[in-house]
């Protein structure tokens, strides 16, 4: 359910607030998902997850999965779901209301900025107790929000790891966001597909173990 407009208007300010100058300035560690459409980028760093918290309980994980909206068999927008379980509405192809058709659109749907911004943005904020954030995705429909991609790079700032995924460049071109994340000296690039998924979930869960606080004994 989308958050109270105060709590909107907290979360938005606490990125303007912890945006340094735009640049990145530290570096992070950061672990970059990439593949075509449909090879399981979400189902992988889901996996990861998973396994990353039955290993160790005690790890603070921030960060939100987009899913499909499906009505008859047919998929009709996406939604974004956090970790702890609130969701909202990232984008839909029918129209809850008539101010829906200003909204920015990608293909034939409509992103949904304010229900995005609502779930996503407190779930980016830096915390000293935060050992891992996790966003699937930094794509088109989530870069529209203004405040998203300065606080993905507060996140790179702090130096707690960061895992996310992000589309393959279409038409040969890549999404300006992206390129800088993949561009940025901690970032580590894992390119996924049908072949390689069990071996690159491993890769990418051993690494994050070793710099991940340990279980308590």
């Amino acid at each position: 359910m989308p958050m109270e407009l105060g709590s909107v208007s907290a979360a938005r300010s606490s990125v303007e607030k912890e945006t340094k100058s735009g640049t990145m300035a530290g570096v992070g560690k950061c672990f970059l998902v990439t593949g075509p459409p449909g090879v399981g980028k979400t189902t992988l760093i889901m996996r990861i997850y998973e396994t990353l918290k039955l290993s160790n309980p005690n790890l603070k994980l921030q960060g939100f999965y987009s899913q499909e909206i499906r009505q008859g068999g047919e998929r009709v927008g996406f939604e974004v779901v956090t970790l702890d379980g609130r969701r909202g509405r990232l984008a839909c192809s029918i129209l809850p209301s008539p101010e829906a058709r200003q909204w920015p659109a990608v293909g034939k749907y409509k992103v949904d900025i304010a229900s995005f911004e609502a779930v996503a943005l407190p779930e980016l904020k830096v915390r000293e107790d935060t050992d891992l954030f996790i966003i699937d995705e930094v794509g088109k429909m989530e870069l529209y929000s203004s405040y998203f991609f300065p606080a993905i790079l507060n996140i790179l700032q702090s130096n707690i790891p960061l895992l996310a995924t992000v589309p393959i460049p279409k038409f040969g071109k890549d999404i300006p966001a992206v390129v800088r994340l993949k561009n940025h000296p901690g970032a580590t690039i894992f390119t996924l597909d049908q072949s390689n998924r069990d071996a690159m979930k491993e890769q990418i869960y051993s690494q994050l173990v070793d710099m991940l606080p340990k279980p308590l004994d």
